[in-house]
C-alpha cells in the first residue's frame, strides 16, 4: 500500500524543520540533567511549535487563517534562535552546530516569510 502524505508534508519549510527538530533532539539527550528539564524541553517545545502550526496553519481555507498559524510558526522558531543564543553562552553548545543550527533557524523564517507573503 502507498503510503499517503498530507498536503503540508510536501512543503519544504516543514521538511527542513523535521531536520531541524532531529538536531534539537541530539542536543537535548546530550544535556546534562540540570539543564534537560529547564532549557531543553523549553527547546524542543519551540521546535515542535514550527513544524506543528506549519502543519495545522496549511489546513486553513482562509489566507488570514493560514497567516495566523505561519505567523506563530515563525515565531517558534525566533525563540529557539534565542536558545541557541543562551545555549552557546553557556557553553552548552559547539560553536559549529551552533552556527548550523542558526543557519537552519534563518532559513525556516525567511520560507515562512515566503508563505506568509504568498
Amino acid at each position: 500500500m502507498e503510503e499517503f502524505r498530507f498536503d503540508f508534508e510536501n512543503l519544504k519549510v516543514y521538511q527542513k524543520t523535521l531536520v531541524f527538530i532531529d538536531k534539537v533532539f541530539e542536543i537535548y539527550k546530550r544535556l546534562k540533567i540540570d539543564y534537560k528539564y529547564s532549557i531543553g524541553n523549553n527547546f524542543i517545545r519551540a521546535a515542535l511549535s514550527i513544524a506543528n502550526n506549519i502543519a495545522e496553519g496549511n489546513g486553513k481555507k482562509s489566507k488570514k487563517e493560514k497567516n495566523r498559524y505561519f505567523d506563530i510558526s515563525s515565531d517558534s522558531a525566533r525563540e529557539c534562535a534565542s536558545v541557541l543564543n543562551v545555549l552557546k553562552r553557556q557553553n552548552l553548545i559547539e560553536e559549529q552546530c551552533y552556527l548550523e543550527l542558526r543557519l537552519a533557524v534563518r532559513e525556516i523564517t525567511s520560507m515562512l516569510r515566503g508563505l506568509l507573503n504568498s
